[in-house]
């Protein structure tokens, strides 16, 4: 492969004692590929906290990478419960999905990924879902797994006529999947004066919480980002109401 001018990678390494960062790439690939020119690579290193080494940051990692090519490398570092996930990329990001960030990432725009999974130990609040929307523009499916409550503030954002945040847009998503997630979450998306969702047609959710939100399939506030829905995975078999198929017609 000494002679491979173009190079694609998009990979996932588990079960590692080090995150994959720059001195890696460059042992393990770059010295092997002196003619290399281009180098689109998005590297995942997905492990357990306990067998880290070392607890590395973001900053740790990228300056690992050589002054050349520094400002076209970025990553992501997930510590969650006992699990721990980084990401090296290349910039711009060329690839269709990411797994598992949190509420830290780059400032940076990823044009091309259409599916995205986020998941932490700590709260999403509504402002890290702005960001997921500015940063993701052209997301089409998104999976949410956080077990913690958002925040006390969510309290005073259950009117339906509540101004406090600007609306979370996501013009294209398609599939939401909200099963491993607090009660507050499902709140946050189906609430329209908090997340608009114009065009979503799959929905994963915990039935419960969603009777809870819908209040029992009556709640106008939670109608709109509903209404679309042709697949809904609650993992029950129930014999629903007559206001559960006005809520969700094309089921």
């Amino acid at each position: 492969m000494s002679n491979l001018e173009e190079l694609t990678l998009h990979i996932t390494i588990e079960n590692r004692t080090a995150f994959i960062d720059g001195t890696h790439i460059y042992n393990e690939i770059l010295v092997h590929m002196p003619r290399l020119r281009t180098f689109y690579f998005c590297i995942s290193t997905d492990t357990h906290m306990d067998r880290l080494i070392r607890h590395l940051s973001r900053d740790d990692i990228q300056g690992t990478f050589t002054n050349i090519i520094s400002e076209q490398v970025d990553c992501i570092v997930n510590y969650r419960y006992r699990s721990a996930m980084c990401h090296v990329f290349s910039l711009p990001f060329k690839f269709d999905s990411l797994k598992y960030i949190g509420n830290k990432f780059p400032t940076i725009i990823f044009n091309n990924v259409k599916i995205l999974a986020v998941h932490d130990g700590v709260p999403f609040k509504h402002e890290f879902f702005i960001r997921i929307a500015w940063s993701f523009p052209l997301l089409k499916q998104l999976s949410v797994i956080n077990l913690k409550p958002q925040s006390p503030i969510l309290d005073q954002l259950t009117s339906n006529d509540n101004q406090l945040y600007s609306i979370v847009e996501y013009p294209y998503l398609t599939l939401l999947r909200l099963e491993a997630v607090h009660i507050d979450y499902v709140e946050q998306f189906l609430n329209y004066t908090k997340t608009h969702l114009p065009r979503l047609t799959k929905l994963g959710v915990n039935y419960d919480q969603l009777t809870i939100v819908t209040e029992n399939f009556t709640r106008d506030t939670t109608r709109l980002n509903c209404v679309k829905v042709k697949q809904l995975n609650i993992n029950k078999t129930l014999v629903h109401s007559k206001d559960f198929y006005v809520y969700f017609p094309f089921l």
